[in-house]
């Protein structure tokens, strides 16, 4: 029978192999897509489901360079984002399905201020605020990777 300071240290080191690798363990633990736009790549959350759309970003302290979160709409339509309950200064990009950023608009923490399409979109892309600007992104650019993207429920 094995003493009980010698079972603990065997749990410990099986728990120890079955662990991921330690790099595993600073990875983000949300599942992220890069999307190309211009010569600029952004790792993007997926918002797909009407759970994950309406949740968005709301609650998070911030957001990582270079990092964002892509809603996918079931069907083309105007769409809507505002930033209630959401600290983080953010912009968004709205983007038709064929991939073409239509309209943006920078947003302001815990701002119940809608921020509308110009026209009907199948996505919506929200980075930290001045990201597209600092990059040089405009309306017209296209968002390469969207075809990579899970559908929308």
């Amino acid at each position: 029978m094995m003493k009980p300071k010698r079972a603990l240290l065997a749990f410990s080191a099986a728990l120890l192999l079955a662990s991921p690798a330690p790099d595993r363990l600073l990875a983000d633990p949300l599942l992220t897509f890069p999307l190309r736009i211009t010569d600029h790549t952004v790792r993007a959350e997926i918002a797909n489901t009407e759970e994950s759309r309406r949740r968005g970003l709301m609650f998070r302290r911030n957001l990582p360079e270079n990092h964002g979160m892509i809603f996918i709409y079931p069907a083309k339509s105007l769409q809507g984002m505002w930033m209630k309950n959401t600290p983080i200064p953010l912009s968004v990009a709205f983007i038709d399905e064929r991939g073409h950023i239509v309209n943006m608009a920078d947003m302001e923490p815990f701002s119940e201020q809608p921020h509308y399409s110009a026209g009907e979109v199948k996505y919506a892309l929200e980075v930290n605020q001045g990201w597209f600007a600092r990059h040089g992104i405009r309306a017209g650019d296209r968002v390469e990777g969207l075809d990579r993207l899970p559908p929308a429920k």
